[in-house]
């Protein structure tokens, strides 16, 4: 039994959909039963539990063998490192509980840092307490900056006509697409070389400034001349709440973001062919960005 968090959002639903695509018995976990149907219907279980709720979650581990754990973003929390800690000990307690021997975490870049690295802070909490765990072997996957946090980008420009952000211009950054981290979990559930703990690094399919980024979209949305501009903490921090951040998890994503600038925080291993994944950023923007640009378009 391959037991799935965060099934309905972006890397939990491809390890699940790549799980059953091998005809495995998955059991899907999410905050929500109908987002979850489209999974049920290719064959899981579902299972409707609050993350932080510690019996719920254990009753979710029963029987597993393997499970993709992650902590499922929270941006509205006014105390997100609070909210995070409380899904870590819940993960921890129910693996510990259920016996679970294989355990494929997501985690971050900069997880191996014990302060200063804003949400990234909450991983490095999950990434401990799992270690604890003398029974589960588990492998940590340290994700590079998501290609999915340059969505954003759609209302900034449609609203101010270039792309805006808390991030250096020429700052390169691994990036990767959200699917690719999907896969590769569900190909190390599958297929569990890990005993003991180990973390693994996926750098996406090259590094990129934001600089770099804003010309990719600017072509792809007929603006070759798009240009990016570097907010001011206090620009920016106004922009996410005006999205519908917490002042605190604003508050800590700017601490990552000046952690990333200043480059305490970064990738550890180099570039090779393992942790290197398939899809470019070109292709990203094509499937996913460009028709969110016109659907607030015709919206």
């Amino acid at each position: 039994m391959y037991v799935i968090m965060g099934a309905s959002g972006n890397t939990g639903h491809t390890v699940a959909e790549n799980l059953l695509a091998r005809e495995q018995k998955v059991r899907v976990i999410g905050r929500n039963a109908a987002h979850l149907k489209p999974l049920a219907a290719k064959g899981a279980e579902i299972f409707v539990a609050d993350v932080s709720d510690t019996a719920a979650l254990t009753k979710a581990f029963d029987q597993a063998d393997s499970a993709y754990v992650m902590i499922p973003p929270n941006i509205t929390s006014n105390d997100p490192l609070g909210y995070s800690n409380r899904v870590s000990d819940a993960i921890a307690a129910a693996v510990q509980t259920a016996g679970t021997k294989n355990v494929v975490a997501l985690s971050s870049i900069g997880a191996d840092k014990p302060s200063g690295t804003g949400p990234v802070l909450g991983l490095h909490h999950l990434e401990q307490k799992l270690n604890q765990i003398s029974s589960a072997n588990v492998l940590h996957l340290r994700a590079a900056y998501f290609m999915e946090n340059t969505l954003p980008q759609v209302n900034a420009i449609r609203k101010m006509g270039y792309s805006v952000g808390p991030l250096r211009p020429d700052l390169k950054l691994p990036m990767i697409a959200t699917r690719d981290i999907g896969t590769a979990a569900a190909d190390a559930l599958l297929h569990p070389t890990v005993t003991g703990k180990q973390t693994r690094e996926l750098l996406g399919q090259r590094d990129l400034s934001y600089n770099e980024v804003a010309a990719v979209l600017g072509k792809a949305i007929g603006t070759p001349d798009l240009k990016y501009v570097q907010l001011s903490d206090d620009q920016a921090r106004g922009a996410m709440v005006e999205m519908g951040m917490s002042d605190q998890a604003a508050r800590l994503l700017l601490e990552m973001a000046a952690s990333l600038n200043s480059g305490y925080m970064l990738a550890l291993e180099p570039r090779t062919r393992e942790n290197t994944t398939p899809t470019s950023y070109e292709t990203f923007v094509a499937e996913t960005f460009v028709p969110a640009y016109h659907l607030q378009a015709a919206a």
